[in-house]
C-alpha cells in the first residue's frame, strides 16, 4: 500500500487495515509450516505496510498532544546557583 493512500485514511480505517494484514500474515505463517511456499514474498510487503500504519497512526497522536498542550519556551536563561552557594560559604 503506497504511503499517501495510508495517510489519507480515517483512524478507524487504519486500524481495520492493520488487522487485514496481520490476518494476512498469519495465514501466509500457517501456510508456509504445513509446507505451501506461495506468498512468501508478500511477508515482506505486509509487515512493511504494517510499520506504515503504525507509523502514520503514531505521528497522528503526537500532533495531537502537541496540539493540546504547547510548550512554553522560557525567554531568559536559569538564574546560576553556583554564585549563590559560593557567597554563602565564605559569609
Amino acid at each position: 500500500m503506497e504511503l499517501k493512500k495510508i495517510r489519507g485514511l480515517s483512524d478507524e480505517e487504519l486500524k481495520t487495515e492493520q488487522a487485514k494484514a496481520g490476518e494476512q500474515i498469519f495465514r501466509i505463517r500457517f501456510q508456509k509450516s504445513l509446507g505451501n511456499q506461495e506468498g512468501i514474498k508478500k511477508l515482506r510487503v505486509l509487515k512493511t505496510d504494517i510499520a506504515r500504519i503504525k507509523t502514520i497512526a503514531r505521528e497522528r497522536t503526537l500532533s495531537a498532544e502537541r496540539e493540546a498542550n504547547p510548550v512554553v519556551k522560557n525567554v531568559a536563561p536559569a538564574k546560576s546557583t553556583r554564585t549563590a552557594r559560593k557567597n554563602a560559604k565564605k559569609g
